[in-house]
């Protein structure tokens, strides 16, 4: 048995705990740690009839000290980091100067700048080596369960891969004319970054949602698909090295694009701070305070997600097409956890990252992507935890005509 230190507490965090609750076999003490300790007081009230032990404290996870002090107050069997992506250098600092392993769910970012890229937390390979510890990297969805797709498909269906596209579909409906399904800083500054791909051993880039393909998915309907740039763009085409061409789409109505084009257009998505009424502020920053809290889109959203991965590539020399995907309930995923399908979708396989870790399935000393271990019991896990996965072979492909 193990004891998790969870740092955070927002959506995801509550999936994740839920889930870790849920498996007392494997984990049995939970600390709950954030930087609003009544947050954390009330999941963990919440989950009192728990036989996992649930306790909780406060922390600034931005103070690499701090989180040093809360690690070694708990001594944890491993850190799952659930705050914001501008957190993980400090607590993975933390967890070396303490010699914890070390997990997260999304690429590290600055708040200066939007961006992201794996390099800034691969560089910290050599020491978690010399700690003797793990720190698994971007084990969520996606990234997360979307690279394990792969790996699995290129374990047993393919000798080489030529091109993965992700799809990231979501079909659900939470009323409001406007808001973001997880944080809308976070969500922000990803979405308006330049469009990027792998493609031929480079780097293509294009301006922000200018290219669009409508997608035919049999559960949800035709969703707009808009070309993106996903950290595990980085993390695959470096552990498939054959493969040709990367590519990621996530789906956006109309009124979300008319919403966000607005606020592009008057300043509302700059990171840059300026001046108001004497005092400095983040537009970005500004406006997520506005926005409606992702937590509190549970009990209103409706419909369902499909994430998945459409493979093409060769075995024993013939092509193959194959598609790997999951379709998530928002109402069912609610009534279990009390969030919506896209946090679900996030908490569930940091659930499971953390019992590849700690059951000792996944090994390693230094800094590892998942792509990196056999993807085999991470996919009987998503069957068993309430992610389960959907294969086609010849399925429609996001290039091919309706």
């Amino acid at each position: 048995m193990s004891k998790i230190l969870v740092i955070g507490c927002g959506a995801v965090a509550t999936v994740a705990i839920h889930k870790l609750a849920q498996n007392p076999t494997v984990f049995h003490e939970i600390v709950i740690a954030s930087r609003t300790i009544s947050k954390c007081e009330k999941l963990a009230n919440i989950l009192a009839n728990a036989e996992t032990k649930i306790s909780v404290d406060a922390v600034d996870a931005s103070d690499k000290d701090n989180v040093v002090a809360l690690i070694n107050k708990h001594r944890p069997d491993l850190v799952m980091n659930v705050a914001l992506p501008y957190q993980n250098i400090p607590i993975m600092e933390a967890c070396i100067a303490t010699k914890t392993h070390y997990m997260d769910t999304a690429c590290a970012e600055v708040p200066e700048k939007a961006g992201f890229e794996y390099g800034t937390q691969w560089v910290y390979h050599d020491k978690f080596r010399e700690a003797g510890v793990i720190a698994l990297l971007g084990c969520g969805f996606d990234p997360g369960v979307t690279s394990v797709f792969c790996m699995y498909a290129k374990k047993h269906y393919f000798d080489a891969i030529d091109t993965i596209d992700i799809l990231d579909a979501n079909g659900g409906d939470h009323g409001y004319p406007f808001a973001t399904n997880f944080n809308p800083e976070i969500n922000i500054r990803e979405i308006t970054l330049p469009g990027r791909y792998y493609e031929a051993g480079a780097y293509k880039q294009i301006p922000a949602l200018s290219e669009k393909y409508a997608y035919p998915f049999k559960e949800i309907g035709t969703r707009n698909m808009y070309l993106m740039y996903h950290e595990e763009i980085e993390s695959l085409a470096k552990f498939i090295p054959e493969v040709k061409r990367i590519r990621f789409f996530m789906s956006f109505g109309e009124s979300y694009l008319t919403h966000l084009r607005a606020l592009e257009n008057v300043g509302m998505t700059s990171v840059t701070p300026i001046k108001f009424q004497g005092t400095y502020i983040v537009p970005l920053q500004f406006l997520r305070a506005m926005l409606p809290d992702p937590a509190s889109l549970g009990p209103r959203t409706k419909g369902k997600t499909n994430i998945g991965c459409i493979i093409r590539g060769t075995k024993d020399g013939k092509p193959v097409s194959y598609r790997v995907y999951n379709v998530c309930d928002h109402e069912s995923a609610y009534k279990e956890t009390g969030s919506q399908a896209v946090a679900y979708t996030t908490g569930v396989p940091a659930m499971i990252g953390a019992k590849m870790i700690v059951t000792g399935i996944w090994r390693g000393q230094g800094v590892f992507n998942v792509e990196q271990f056999d993807p085999d019991p991470f996919m009987d896990a998503l069957n068993e935890w309430g992610l389960p996965w959907i294969e086609e072979f010849n399925p429609h492909g996001i290039d091919d005509e309706n």
